[in-house]
């Protein structure tokens, strides 16, 4: 998923300023790849929540209904070099999280909610918000 998007983001260096408007929400390059890396760490949190018993803090993020002034800023090379550093590493993050889960804790996670197999393979949809923005080659 991190590959798709990144892949995509490395088109928008040159984007015109003008949002996407997909499924009545607005996207722009700043926008996709902040709805990417929260999404990421939201079940992040989540799941490192449930493994040590606690219930996960509940999700206050405005997610892709909110457009922030800064969503409208130039995608630049410098904004792509730190997608490429943060996406990769929360992607590692996981990775490495993943690693250690037992199939059992795979499929049967302690706590409320989809099992962690099922949060890990809900992340790949992520790809929505990058693919909202598109190749802008």
């Amino acid at each position: 998923m991190v590959d798709h998007v990144l892949s995509l983001a490395a088109t928008w260096t040159d984007w015109d300023g003008k949002p996407a408007h997909v499924d009545d929400r607005v996207y722009t390059p700043h926008k996709a790849i902040r709805r990417v890396a929260d999404h990421l760490v939201d079940h992040l949190a989540e799941l490192e929540a449930r493994l040590v018993g606690e219930l996960p803090q509940p999700d206050r993020w405005h997610a892709s209904a909110a457009t922030t002034e800064a969503d409208f800023a130039p995608f630049t090379q410098e904004d792509l070099d730190e997608a490429r550093s943060r996406l990769t590493r929360l992607a590692r993050i996981w990775a490495n999280r993943l690693d250690v889960l037992t199939e059992d804790q795979l499929d049967h996670s302690p706590g409320e909610g989809w099992t962690f197999r099922e949060l890990a393979l809900h992340l790949k949809e992520s790809t929505y918000y990058a693919d909202a923005v598109g190749d802008l080659s």
